[in-house]
C-alpha cells in the first residue's frame, strides 16, 4: 500500500515539471515532499547554484530534516527534475515564511 502522501506528490510530478521554476513551485515541492508539519517548521530557497537552502526553526528540525535530507533530495528529484536541487543545507535559524 502507498501512503496518500506519495500518491498525491507521483499525481503532482508532471503538473510541476511542465511549470517553469519558480521560489514558489519549489515551496510547493517542498511542502509535498515533507509533510505539512516539517513545510510549518521549515523555509526553503533554491540558490542559483542548484543549492536548496533550508531554514528549520528550531534544532530539533534542522536536524530530522538533516537526516532525511538524501530521501527528501530523492523526492524532490521526481518533482522537479533530476538537476534542480543537487544539494541541501540544513541551518536553525530565524522562521519566517
Amino acid at each position: 500500500m502507498v501512503p496518500a502522501g506519495r500518491c498525491a506528490a507521483r499525481a503532482l510530478a508532471p503538473v510541476l515539471r511542465r511549470q517553469p521554476l519558480s521560489q514558489a513551485k519549489v515551496r510547493l515541492a517542498w511542502a509535498a515532499t515533507v509533510g505539512a508539519a516539517a513545510a510549518r517548521a521549515t523555509v526553503v530557497g533554491l540558490r542559483a547554484d542548484g543549492t536548496l537552502a533550508v531554514t528549520a526553526g528550531t534544532e530539533h528540525w534542522r536536524r530530522e530534516t538533516a537526516r532525511a535530507s538524501s530521501t527528501i533530495r530523492a523526492r524532490l528529484r521526481e518533482l522537479l527534475g533530476p538537476d534542480v536541487v543537487k544539494k541541501i543545507t540544513v541551518t536553525e535559524g530565524p522562521h519566517h515564511a
